[in-house]
């Protein structure tokens, strides 16, 4: 495997566990050296560029190096369902994929697995790969891992949720979200650039930055987005969410554990719009945000 040097002391993601996970070790994402997936599908739930009419082809890794106690995928991110893989079956679902029309392959959490999900992409390629790769992470990644995706990711993905590192420190169990999300974000930036689309408007290549909006966190969603707006090309794409729902260990915390009103949804927009951001997704707030979570089982 060309990168699995990466796994013998693993520092892929911020934690920097440096445990040895081609010996059987295990560090905080759970992920060991094998690949873990708990669902490949056509997704089309997804940003209109990304899903189309043809929807995305969706790879959910299994394990994350992040506990968000509101985590709508919280059966595969924190509960390890899913089933060991090898690298070329990794492979041949990429080529599925696109055989189902896929507009993509959106790797859904794979920070844990950039050295396989490299040499999949290397073995799909040779098999006839074309359609663009997205990288679809929570933002809490290290620069250095980002780099070695250069060339391999068409399109980066990222959450940007909190500004307020104590804030991630409470609800996702990680103390430097932000110094390290932003980080990472102005690398993938700097690799694609603004979003490029095809005659459909399906994205091919680019940036797009993701921001769920949390009950009673506005001012997180406003520094985030002023943020953005600051540091980033004023032509940047973001997607602003609204489909909050307490699930998992959300019930049970005081300011998350209802849905957003309706009234902070249009402050948020009333917000964006002042900032004079005009490009990307701002999510209508609906009653079965349910709905957009797959079933893992």
């Amino acid at each position: 495997m060309k990168y699995q040097e990466l796994l013998k002391e693993c520092k892929l993601c911020p934690h920097n566990c440096k445990i040895n996970r081609l010996d059987g070790q295990l560090g905080r994402c759970k992920a060991s050296d094998k690949v873990k997936i708990a669902l490949v599908k056509l997704h089309y739930f997804e940003e209109p560029c990304i899903s189309g009419k043809e929807g995305s082809g969706t790879v959910f890794f299994t394990g994350c190096n992040m506990k968000c106690k509101y985590c709508q995928n919280y059966e595969i991110s924190q509960e390890n369902l899913g089933k060991e893989i090898t690298i070329q079956e990794l492979a041949d679902n990429f080529i599925k994929l696109q055989e189902l029309k896929a507009n993509n392959i959106n790797l859904v959490t794979g920070v844990m697995y950039i050295p396989q999900i490299i040499e999949a992409i290397e073995i799909a390629k040779d098999k006839g790969l074309k359609i663009p790769i997205i990288y679809n992470s929570s933002g809490y990644e290290n620069v250095e891992s980002i780099k070695i995706l250069n060339g391999y990711i068409d399109v980066y993905l990222p959450d940007m949720k909190y500004y307020y590192n104590e804030l991630g420190e409470k609800l996702s169990c990680v103390k430097d979200y932000f110094d390290k999300a932003k980080d990472a974000i102005l690398e993938m930036y700097k690799q694609v650039g603004s979003p490029k689309f095809d005659e459909n408007g399906n994205i091919k290549k680019g940036l797009i930055i993701r921001h769920l909006i949390l009950p009673n966190h506005l001012q997180n969603s406003k520094m985030i987005l002023k943020w953005i707006q600051k540091n980033i090309d004023k032509n940047v794409y973001i997607s602003v969410m609204s489909q909050y729902f307490p699930t998992n260990k959300a019930k049970e915390i005081e300011d998350i554990n209802r849905k957003l009103t309706l009234e902070e949804s249009k402050e948020i927009e009333n917000f964006i719009l002042k900032l004079g951001l005009k490009n990307g997704y701002l999510q209508d707030l609906e009653d079965n945000e349910e709905q957009y979570v797959p079933s893992f089982k």
